[in-house]
């Protein structure tokens, strides 16, 4: 270990003295995926009929909830929810979420208790997770519960004892397909359990993030998820899920469309409220957004192209991380079939130390805890990477780097 030590030492002085400076922090699309949509751009011009589908101008105010088209297609994204139960919104699922928690903190959930007014109120936070779900809850002040992750999902038997005994667990934080950042899909049993829990309060929601719904990273190999809010529908739960979902990877990042989805009575106290805060989100990137993917299986053949982009990446860190690490029982990793992260759990106690020495010779990774609650790793063990920014050259050199370190500080 000590002649090891050494030689690896040497090999992260001259890894040091590179001068990198490469990011791999965010699930962020890299410049290719970027570049292969900016003819969206051409799909409006001055000359366009800036009509929706109904005749509505969308250059004016109208159609809070969204042009009818946009809010089919992200209805079909979503897995065929019908379209009057989705609410199409500004660029960000991540401002609906905030929103959503906050009007339950200020105003409550149809008519229940508002949350400021409550002693205690607890979210349950599958782990490892993402980590902007934990910074909303956190800024609450709502008290964080660890759901251990299985294969299939989240520990249900922990969720329903939760779920049926306290009255103050409010909400669950979910990303069903392709979670970040392990990539787990959950299982037909899963869902159908989530559908049919039994709340001890009458205002507890699952916060449905179905970020990955169409980030297929195989064609042949794709996970299937059941649709959610008819699942509460059949269980007599109509109203359990808010379901959230954006065309952030799929477009633009900061310039897609994001929306808000779930039952009548949930989505008509939600328009409600937007009637207060808003005129109306940006109906001509709804349109352009339409008329460019004109329905989901325009959504899916230009998701095809994502994949084809970004598949070599995943296997190309996949490779490095099986032939540097495997078998050497420093560390583990996910190979998921989609989404935007790989997983890695290295020996206990050691993330901290592996995320520091990639910062130290020019790698920035999410910060080791990022995936827990108030960013406490209990093991200190889980590093998300994100391998979708980078281009191929950096992305060698980056995943290089991280093997590296993962080993010395295994060794030390």
């Amino acid at each position: 270990l000590l002649s090891l030590k050494e030689e690896l030492d040497q090999r992260f002085a001259d890894a040091k003295g590179k001068g990198l400076k490469l990011d791999m922090s965010r699930g962020k699309p890299g410049l290719a995926q970027l570049d292969m949509v900016m003819d969206i751009m051409d799909v409006l011009d001055s000359k366009a009929d800036m009509r929706c589908e109904t005749g509505v101008d969308t250059r004016n105010y109208g159609l809070m909830e969204g042009i009818p088209e946009a809010r089919h297609l992200m209805s079909d994204m979503m897995g065929g929810i019908p379209a009057e139960n989705v609410i199409v919104y500004g660029n960000s699922s991540l401002s609906i979420m905030y929103d959503t928690v906050s009007r339950c903190v200020t105003h409550g959930v149809l008519g229940s208790t508002p949350w400021c007014k409550l002693d205690k109120v607890k979210f349950l936070c599958p782990a490892p997770g993402y980590d902007r779900h934990f910074s909303i809850t956190e800024f609450f002040g709502i008290e964080m519960i660890v759901i251990p992750m299985t294969p299939e999902g989240p520990d249900m038997d922990l969720v329903e004892e939760y779920v049926s005994k306290d009255p103050a667990v409010k909400g669950i934080w979910c990303v069903p397909k392709y979670s970040n950042p392990q990539g787990i899909t959950y299982s037909d049993k899963t869902v159908r359990r989530f559908a049919a829990l039994k709340p001890a309060a009458e205002d507890f929601r699952i916060y449905w993030d179905n970020a990955y719904s169409i980030h297929d990273l195989y064609e042949e190999e794709q996970d299937e998820i059941l649709e959610i809010i008819s699942e509460c529908e059949k269980a007599g739960n109509p109203d359990m899920v808010f379901e959230f979902s954006s065309l952030s990877k799929v477009t633009f990042s900061g310039a897609g469309i994001a929306a808000f989805a779930s039952s009548k009575a949930n989505v008509e106290e939600t328009k409600k409220y937007m009637s207060i805060m808003t005129i109306g989100y940006d109906k001509i990137n709804q349109l352009r957004h339409t008329r460019y993917f004109k329905n989901v299986e325009g959504l899916r053949a230009h998701m095809r192209k994502h994949a084809a982009i970004l598949r070599p990446k995943f296997e190309a860190v996949l490779g490095v991380l099986e032939k540097e690490l495997g078998g050497l029982d420093i560390g583990e990793w996910t190979r998921p079939r989609g989404g935007y992260f790989i997983s890695f759990d290295a020996m206990e106690g050691c993330a901290k130390a592996i995320v520091a020495k990639c910062k130290e010779a020019g790698v920035v990774l999410t910060g080791a805890g990022a995936t827990f609650p108030y960013g406490k790793d209990p093991k200190d063990s889980n590093i998300r990477i994100a391998p979708t920014f980078p281009n191929s050259e950096e992305l060698a050199a980056a995943t290089d780097l991280f093997v590296l370190c993962v080993k010395l500080v295994s060794v030390e």
